[in-house]
């Protein structure tokens, strides 16, 4: 059962958009360091940008900073051997999460994957959203950098989001007894308690496969029954289950105005097919579709009316919302929700192409038959996986 969003005031956070921005912040936070360095991702890339972050995380060590990395088995797995060598041997300390095992790619075990992006520096700044450490501009044929968005949070906010870190590195401390005295015994004291820093009200909201299986998935839903005016979502890869499908064909039906910006750029063409499925049932209720063109769209944000908006890691599909470790920030702010608005309404005024009803309804047979195939592909794989009973 989903747990009720619980709301700290007091904190201050800022909207960080794309990488120039995110990883701007974070190198200057690293680089300012004094105590501690914690960072969860789930890609941790072999480019300029990924090398730039790591060498920054070395840099920090060997200067006496805790610096703790916690990576994904499969995201990062790319990485050739030895990558982390140099930043081990500085003193950093580095946990793979889920390494990859077996050959079956749809075991349920094999699935659960950490996908949520963390990070928190000497206990008062904090970071979170749907960044992983990659280069913007590494996709063939784009003409903007990748679209994603993260925040900054200082504030009684971060302490939720070192209670998440702490939890998973001590868990994972537990299935190596030698790593887990030596950690024990050098456990660092340096994470402080902030107080109040903002005016800002928001809920750090994970989701997992213990205590908060649908906690953000069912923050999205109330948000989308209690709008009053509109709802703007943007979201990489939507292939939403029947209860979120209707909450926003009921909210339509309201006169909510409901806007979808999604991937106009195709990055996985089975998901992608999937989704565009969806869109006739969609566009038939009076619910509105963008699709971003100059490159990758990998945001999970929304905006609800003018004072709820959420950033996060967790995408509006069976992935994210049932397997995978994700974290989302929910923020209740005017200021906030208004920025975010406006950013995403000028990505789908001067980036985007609205996909009409009628021209939908016109398109080839063959064209609405292979995107039917591939949702009915994309469900056969979550029946195998044992995850239709809950979508």
């Amino acid at each position: 059962m989903a747990r009720q969003a619980r709301y700290l005031f007091g904190n201050r956070i800022s909207l960080l958009q794309n990488g120039e921005d995110f990883f701007t912040a974070l190198e200057r936070a690293i680089g300012a360091a004094k105590n501690s360095i914690w960072i969860e991702t789930y890609i941790f890339a072999d480019d300029p940008t990924g090398l730039r972050i790591r060498d920054a995380l070395m840099t920090a060590s060997l200067r006496g900073v805790e610096v703790r990395v916690v990576i994904d088995g499969f995201g990062s797995s790319t990485l050739p051997p030895g990558w982390w060598d140099t930043f081990d041997q500085a003193g950093g300390e580095l946990r793979i999460y889920r390494r990859e095992r077996g050959w079956w790619p749809l075991r349920k075990s094999r699935l659960r994957r950490l996908h949520r992006k963390l990070a928190v520096v000497d206990g008062q700044l904090a970071f979170t959203g749907g960044i992983n450490i990659q280069d913007d501009w590494d996709i063939p044929g784009q003409t903007a950098p990748r679209f994603d968005f993260a925040v900054q949070m200082e504030g009684p906010l971060v302490d939720r989001v070192i209670m998440a870190m702490e939890k998973l590195w001590w868990r994972m401390e537990w299935r190596n007894p030698v790593s887990l005295i030596s950690s024990l015994a050098d456990r660092s004291s340096s994470i402080i308690s902030q107080p109040a820093t903002g005016g800002m009200k928001a809920a750090l909201l994970l989701r997992d496969n213990l205590r908060h299986r649908f906690d953000i998935e069912q923050a999205y839903l109330e948000a989308i029954k209690s709008a009053r005016h509109e709802i703007l979502i943007a979201n990489a890869y939507f292939l939403p289950g029947h209860r979120f499908r209707r909450a926003l064909v009921e909210a339509v039906h309201r006169g909510i105005r409901v806007r979808l910006l999604l991937q106009g750029m195709v990055e996985y063409r089975l998901q992608h097919a999937a989704t565009r499925a969806l869109y006739g049932a969609l566009l038939d209720a009076g619910v509105e579709i963008h699709e971003y063109l100059p490159s990758h769209l990998h945001a999970k944000v929304a905006v609800v009316d003018t004072d709820w908006s959420t950033v996060g890691s967790s995408n509006i599909d069976p992935f994210s919302l049932l397997l995978a470790r994700e974290a989302n920030v929910v923020i209740q702010d005017t200021g906030f929700s208004g920025e975010l608005k406006a950013r995403l309404e000028q990505a789908i005024i001067s980036q985007s192409q609205r996909i009409e009803a009628s021209a939908w309804r016109e398109q080839p047979f063959f064209t609405r038959l292979r995107c039917w195939l591939a949702y009915g592909l994309v469900r056969w794989g979550m029946g195998v996986a044992g995850l239709l009973k809950q979508w």
